[in-house]
């Protein structure tokens, strides 16, 4: 009894019997959202209700992180603090014991089994960013706030009188979710398996009209750690090589379905696909409905989700396309809301909606599995759940800080910038014709959404439109460690070694010689050196030769130039120990490349590959981009219904603008200072 009451005390005395504030603010965020194309879309007329908020003032460039990648930029949003500060620096962190990187945005403690049956120890998982984001140090002194899909919120603080849905990384390592999956009849054996953007290809086999298959789920927990410590292993027993075999074919958990292709009936181009208990009929190019799935590892584990499906082809050939599966706001493995019910409340009051903060088929459009409107269509059913959560939470009136992100504009720009850029390697007129606008069509519902939000605020309430970074063209792709390599600075394994190795992150580390390497890129434009004492395999001293070194690679970036036209490619070089400042300085590259207006890294250099040649075509429908571009040219955008202070805003100043709002004191180790 007394711990009951002592507990009813504690709670009584954390929860205000009446709100504290009467002010109100909002902050609506739209992930990549150019000035550029802002200002070009208001001087035509097109933006009305940005235009309306933007008065006087104009449009003002809100400085971004360096690098501008959305993982540090957001992260300084909500913290106030620079990447030095909070720790982020990329959305992957290196592993301090080899040269590889991992997810970086969350730490796990997995589940622990008995038997390899019985839980014993739930997973738990921990963010690995620092600071105290501005709702947690306002919802301490009483604000009631409501913080939804704002990316970098996973796991969820937990705040009294705070409600905060959280933004689940697509690449989290928890589950592993943001992959999709893809079915087709015509996919060689050889074909089949992981793709390099994270999905999954799997042959249709079949048999008449009718194909098995599997809806495959995440890893099996129960295994996760037997099968780990097997492929740590640089030598195994033969009983050991038998059992890993056995446990990677049983790795992911499944749910068989059965795929019937309706050739004889009247619609021929249709399929009926059931699994469980469930049954789809689906046309060519229709998405089905949310569907409900429950995988199980044993009795007592099971992971709830949700997919969409989408019959790609039925013509010649049959493919369907399976969406990443989301987390089910019902039944999550973990919390992904503050409280923990939240996500329930919301799925039962609005329905089902996207739990991954990546949410969009990127990955599929960029892999050719689906195509341009397939990917469109998905983008819109994106924006929209994003903007009924924000919307249907401003409707209630017991807030006063309502923070929410819709990330709508950073996909379709990433996916489409080809389209609108004639000099883009990909550009193809017939689909700019058709796809042309849909960076502008984005655009204007990010501004009609505006519009909504504006008819439920009082003129009194001030409206914050921002965004974490702009965009940029991507027509060229820069090798750098192919650079490294030409100058000299790294040294790779003979040929044969590093073909065999093949191209995945993990093999990156056994094809470069290190002990004639002295830095190696990685990541969107990030040089290390091979720092002695550092790296595993350093051989660089700390102080004047590694000053020295990092001097010389950076004077020789800044005056790289295209090998065919001679157009320079990069902007700036930033040295670490200059523009990092803070308690993480260690955790930052020693260089970071900011690329010009055109240029970014290859993907094999984000992996830290070192292909043939310098500079190759992006041939690639990602033709948009931010990350590896430098921060200067790179700014977001901020509109904001009230004047602020006459100088160039940065992204770190939000943070220390809410709380002076609220008339709270701004923590002293926030960088930023108040707007207004």
């Amino acid at each position: 009894m007394s711990v009951i009451v002592a507990l009813a005390v504690t709670v009584a005395c954390n929860t205000p019997a009446t709100p504290q504030y009467s002010q109100r603010l909002v902050i609506l965020g739209f992930d990549g959202l150019d000035p550029d194309l802002v200002e070009q879309f208001i001087a035509d007329g097109k933006l009305p209700h940005l235009a309306s908020l933007v008065g006087d003032s104009g449009v003002h460039r809100l400085e971004t992180t360096v690098s501008s990648e959305s993982e540090p930029a957001w992260a300084s949003f909500a913290t106030g603090l620079s990447p030095a500060g909070h720790g982020l620096f990329d959305a992957r962190v290196r592993d301090p014991a080899s040269y590889a990187t991992r997810p970086g945005l969350v730490e796990r403690d997995p589940a622990r089994f008995l038997l390899n049956y019985l839980p014993m120890r739930a997973p738990a998982v921990r963010s690995t960013r620092a600071g105290t984001p501005f709702w947690v140090t306002a919802g301490r002194a009483g604000v009631r706030s409501a913080i939804l899909s704002v990316p970098g919120t996973f796991p969820a603080d937990v705040v009294t009188g705070t409600e905060i849905l959280a933004s689940v990384p697509a690449l989290d390592p928890v589950m592993a979710t943001g992959a999709y999956t893809y079915y087709a009849s015509d996919l060689a054996e050889a074909d089949a398996g992981p793709t390099p953007f994270g999905g999954l290809a799997a042959r249709l086999v079949l048999t008449g009209d009718v194909a098995p298959a599997d809806l495959v789920g995440p890893p099996d927990p129960v295994i996760a750690d037997e099968l780990g410590a097997l492929r740590a292993r640089t030598e195994l027993t033969e009983q050991e090589r038998l059992r890993l075999e056995e446990l990677s074919v049983v790795e992911h958990l499944r749910i068989p379905m059965t795929v019937r292709w309706n050739r004889g009936a009247p619609d021929p181009r249709t399929v009926t696909i059931e699994f469980e208990d469930q049954s789809l009929h689906l046309r060519q190019g229709e998405w089905s409905r949310w569907v409900d799935v429950e995988f199980r590892a044993n009795l007592l584990v099971r992971f709830r989700a949700m997919t969409q499906i989408l019959l790609v082809d039925a013509s010649d050939t049959l493919r369907l396309y399976v969406s990443p599966l989301q987390w089910h706001p019902v039944a999550p493995p973990l919390p992904i809301s503050s409280p923990p019910e939240l996500s329930a409340e919301l799925y039962d009051r609005l329905g089902a909606y996207r739990t991954l903060g990546w949410a969009e088929a990127t990955a599929a459009l960029q892999e050719d599995r689906i195509d341009e409107r397939a990917f469109l269509d998905d983008l819109d059913r994106a924006f929209d759940d994003r903007a009924e959560l924000i919307l249907s939470r401003l409707d209630r009136p017991d807030w006063n800080l309502l923070v929410g992100v819709v990330e709508a504009p950073d996909r379709v720009q990433h996916m489409m910038w080809r389209l609108i850029d004639p000099r883009h390697p990909r550009f193809d007129a017939d689909l700019a014709a058709r796809y042309g606008l849909t960076i502008e069509q984005i655009y204007r519902r990010s501004d009609d959404l505006v519009g909504e939000v504006l008819r439920r605020l009082d003129s009194s309430t001030p409206l914050l439109v921002l965004s974490d970074h702009g965009f940029h063209s991507w027509r060229r792709s820069v090798h750098l460690n192919s650079w490294l390599v030409e100058e000299g600075y790294m040294t790779l394994r003979d040929a044969a070694a590093s073909e065999a190795d093949g191209d995945s992150e993990e093999a990156f580390e056994r094809q470069i010689d290190w002990t004639r390497t002295r830095a190696y890129a990685i990541g969107p434009g990030q040089i290390f050196i091979n720092l002695e004492g550092r790296e595993p395999e350093g051989i660089v001293s700390a102080g004047a030769e590694r000053s020295a070194l990092a001097n010389e690679i950076a004077e020789k970036l800044t005056t790289l130039t295209d090998p065919a036209d001679d157009t320079p490619m990069v902007r700036a070089v930033h040295h670490g120990d200059t523009v990092h400042v803070g308690p993480h300085r260690d955790r930052a590259p020693d260089l970071q490349v900011g690329f010009a207006e055109g240029y970014r890294v290859s993907w094999p250099t984000t992996i830290g590959q070192a292909p043939p040649g310098l500079v190759v075509d992006n041939e690639g429908r990602w033709s948009g981009d931010h990350g590896g571009f430098d921060f200067a040219s790179t700014a977001g955008v901020l509109v904001v219904n009230r004047p602020i202070a006459g100088r160039d805003p940065r992204l770190v100043d939000l943070a220390p603008t809410v709380l002076e709002y609220f008339g709270l004191q701004v923590p002293p180790e926030m960088e930023g200072v108040p707007l207004f």
